[in-house]
């Protein structure tokens, strides 16, 4: 993705516009524990904080948890970003639990789905809630965030930033209702020159009227907030019904004995597709019966895993973020 200079200052002067109610120049310490060459951690983290004059505290080993930890009691840090799976390994760890979050005014999740269950224990241990932002890398990336001061996390990516507009669209284009499924595609000065020598696949991801199609299935609701069902290419086709991974993995790791979850689909002759759900157990006891029995409850039937695996640990990018493709292959 070719992003220009006028694309990167654009959306590090939106964003600071975002957070300037919140955060004092000057002042703030901020967790850096993406690589900086991550879209996230460059824009958000180097160039946002660092314009309001904020320290950036880098975590150059972000896997090492005893490590990681152990740097952050140091510091009486501000503001924290991350992705759903460091959040997740981070609050179920007793050390971390026992730091002091006094300091801690705005945590930020991008990357991918920030997971209810994880948002939830984010509050109960720091006491501040877990806030989901979306960009991508061809929207330099920041598109939408959620006010600074929800008291709560809300499943949502928030509302459109400054100079930005977001809109729900089907596969012709066309805007749908409220409320209804569809790709989401955004406007504004943050968005991609295109793809670099790629002017095919360029303009595949161009709307007649100057949208970027994400990629990515969204709703809008009445109040103008956005929330991701899941990226179009990881649907799952069950009997001609749409399956999205991340519902099923939302209410798998809601289980107290699942760490972490990813679904994927399998084909079937029958249906096409059938569900199978990949589980790092938080609790060894957990069985595949269990597994099944609990997404009954919490599922319509032709949601439910059909298949169970456990495994030691789920294939992630180095930002953490989990590869449903590697488990796909």
């Amino acid at each position: 993705a070719e992003l220009t200079h006028k694309n990167i200052v654009a959306n590090m002067l939106q964003a600071r516009a975002w957070i300037k109610d919140e955060l004092t120049d000057g002042q703030e310490i901020v967790i850096t524990p993406l690589p900086l060459y991550h879209i996230f951690s460059l824009t958000a983290n180097c160039f946002v904080f660092s314009s309001i004059g904020a320290m950036n505290v880098l975590i150059t080993n972000p896997r090492d948890i005893p490590g990681f930890i152990k740097e952050l009691s140091k510091w009486k840090f501000s503001a924290f970003t991350g992705v759903n799976t460091l959040f997740n390994v981070l609050v179920n760890n007793p050390d971390f639990q026992s730091l002091d979050f006094s300091g801690l005014k705005v945590t930020l999740g991008g990357g991918m789905a920030v997971q209810k269950a994880v948002a939830e224990n984010w509050k109960k241990v720091t006491g501040k809630p877990l806030i989901e932002a979306y960009g991508l890398t061809e929207t330099s990336p920041a598109a939408s965030i959620n006010p600074l001061n929800i008291p709560e996390y809300n499943g949502k990516i928030g509302v459109p930033i400054s100079s930005t507009i977001l809109k729900i669209i089907d596969d012709e284009e066309n805007d749908v209702a409220i409320g209804e499924r569809g790709e989401i595609a955004i406007k504004g000065p943050q968005v991609m020159k295109g793809y670099w020598n790629r002017p095919e696949e360029t303009a595949k991801v161009m709307t007649k009227d100057g949208f970027f199609k994400t990629g990515d299935i969204g709703t809008q609701d009445e109040n103008g907030f956005f929330q991701i069902v899941d990226r179009k290419k990881d649907m799952i086709l069950v009997s001609g019904f749409n399956v999205y991974p991340n519902e099923i993995e939302d209410v798998v790791v809601s289980h107290p004995k699942v760490l972490e979850a990813a679904a994927i689909g399998i084909p079937n002759e029958k249906s096409g597709e059938i569900v199978k759900i990949f589980i790092v157990k938080k609790d060894s006891s957990l069985t595949e019966d269990e597994v099944i029995t609990y997404c009954k409850k919490e599922l319509t039937g032709y949601k439910v895993p059909k298949l169970v695996e456990f495994k030691t640990e789920l294939p992630k990018s180095n930002v953490g973020k989990i590869l449903r493709k590697d488990l796909r292959e």
